[in-house]
């Protein structure tokens, strides 16, 4: 390997709106995260859950896409 130091790239600062946007994803992202890491933690613990007590995954995607229907328009 180089005995020369990695050269870190300069950064563009972002604007006030732009950086609490990105807190604001950032954020979100991490609680969809830890909800993930709390179901996986209670397989491991308690194991799979009966089929009998989820729901199938027709009706899930079902209800999501008419969640995603009934939200406003956002511009990308």
């Amino acid at each position: 390997m180089s005995e020369r130091p990695a050269t870190v790239p300069e950064r563009q600062p972002l604007d006030e709106h732009a950086a609490a946007s990105v807190l604001a994803y950032a954020a979100d992202q991490r609680a969809k995260v830890d909800v993930l890491a709390s179901v996986l933690e209670d397989i491991a613990a308690n194991g799979y859950p009966a089929p009998e007590t989820g729901i199938l995954w027709e009706a899930a995607r079902d209800a999501h896409l008419a969640d995603l229907a009934d939200e406003q328009p956002r511009v990308a």
